[in-house]
């Protein structure tokens, strides 16, 4: 009676807040999905691995290979979460996580062992002849009371292929060696997107490998995919207002169904099947519900994906002065004319100072300390680049310079450009013809 009560009590702005909560977290990846989606074979191979070390006390390698995005953390997270399920299992495993992007040598990934297995005043000051003889020291002070039996360790490296590159591969050497040789129970889990890092592995590494690889290729199809939007857009059942909750969810498998929704969605599936850029996009698009719409329609996914989809440098020269806009205009053309040489200040001057001349009547005279500030502030936007780093004996005027942008950027955004002077466009459209 009291949830009926409070499920009534709750007003329409309060219901669209907490289904944007729910949605947000869910999107932003805060929280795992209850089963991986189209994964299902790949979730059972590595539960039943590392159920074999973490309860019997078997050791194990494993490489799980896949594109960024393909869901190889969030796989691993639905594994790890159902194994800390079981009692024997939450008492008694350790995991350790390393990353090769942070662990950049040998010395660093083992002070990060010693740290998550909370070993650092066992360690002390002891100074240990090798990597082999520290790790040993470390994996035999887990031991338990009895001395028999140590307790078992998840070694979780991600970005697996850059410890491929520390000195010696001595890391991966000796965790391997300790997975083969049955010293103690520990499971080796690596995580790559190099589909060739084997052959990144030494011999002697190589020998020590299990050579188990799981590979997460992406084998969705659309119809899947549309599945996972509807899915990941929906509202659970325990919703506390369920009238709130019936309308949202029926408003999300109506917009799956909407031609304009699938077409956008099927752009987006065909240029990446990577499920941040799509959580990305329905992150975009939960955030535009308000209380004055209070379920997600059409024209919310339409915009979301014109924010993606949106060039960032176009953007900026959409807030370009006429003169900066000029500039590029002139650079455009001595491009043009020495074929992709670089140029400097100088000769864009000149180049623009000649079509005030020749052609423009709208464009006032600017001085040259003007445009010089003008030239400078396009290379602070990185719309310009230095050809040379090295360029402290050069005056600026002289200074070899590049332009970054691209024909279709410009023409763009003189296109979208406010009362932009008509001898403006048109010397544009002379230069981008």
């Amino acid at each position: 009676m009291t949830s009926k009560r409070k499920s009534t009590a709750l007003t329409e702005a309060q219901c669209v807040s907490l289904a944007q909560k729910i949605l947000r977290e869910r999107l932003c990846q805060q929280r795992l999905p209850e089963q991986p989606v189209g994964l299902e074979s790949q979730y059972r191979h590595l539960l039943e691995l590392l159920k074999r070390t973490a309860v019997h006390g078997e050791s194990n390698s494993v490489l799980i290979v896949g594109p960024r995005g393909a869901g190889k953390t969030m796989l691993l997270g639905c594994v790890l979460r159902e194994l800390m399920n079981l009692k024997e299992v939450l008492k008694n495993v350790l995991q350790v996580e390393l990353n090769g992007l942070l662990q950049t040598d040998d010395k660093i990934a083992l002070k990060e062992i010693t740290r998550q297995l909370h070993l650092e005043n066992v360690v002390g000051d002891k100074v240990f002849g090798s990597f082999a003889e520290n790790l040993a020291f470390l994996l035999e002070a887990l031991k338990s009371g009895d001395k028999s039996r140590s307790r078992p360790v998840l070694f979780i490296l991600d970005e697996f292929d850059l410890f491929a590159h520390h000195k010696n591969q001595t890391l991966l050497y000796n965790l391997l060696d300790v997975s083969q040789s049955a010293q103690a129970p520990v499971a080796v889990v690596g995580l790559t997107c190099r589909l060739d890092v084997l052959e990144l592995l030494e011999k002697r590494v190589k020998s020590r490998f299990s050579h188990r690889q799981i590979h997460l290729l992406n084998p969705l199809s659309f119809t899947q995919y549309v599945e996972a939007v509807g899915s990941q857009l929906s509202l659970p059942q325990d919703f506390p207002h369920p009238k709130f909750c019936d309308e949202w969810n029926r408003s999300v498998t109506k917009l799956c169904e909407d031609k304009s929704v699938e077409e956008l969605l099927r752009r987006q599936f065909n240029s990446s099947k990577d499920f941040r850029s799509l959580y990305m996009l329905l992150f975009l698009a939960v955030i535009r519900v308000s209380p004055s719409h209070s379920t997600l329609r059409e024209s919310d996914l339409l915009e979301a994906s014109r924010l993606i989809s949106a060039d960032s440098k176009a953007n900026i020269l959409h807030g370009l002065s006429v003169l900066e806009l000029c500039l590029i205009i002139a650079m455009k053309h001595l491009n043009d004319t020495y074929d992709g040489e670089p140029f400097n200040f100088q000769m864009v001057h000149n180049e623009f100072t000649k079509f005030i001349q020749r052609k423009s009547h709208t464009i006032h005279k600017f001085e040259k300390p003007v445009v010089m500030k003008a030239f400078e502030h396009l290379v602070e936007l990185e719309m310009v680049r230095a050809v040379d780093s090295a360029t402290g004996k050069v005056q600026r005027e002289y200074q070899l310079m590049r332009l970054m942008l691209e024909h279709g950027q410009v023409m763009e955004a003189l296109q979208k450009y406010p009362q932009c002077p008509t001898d403006v466009k048109q010397w544009a459209l002379s230069a981008f013809a």
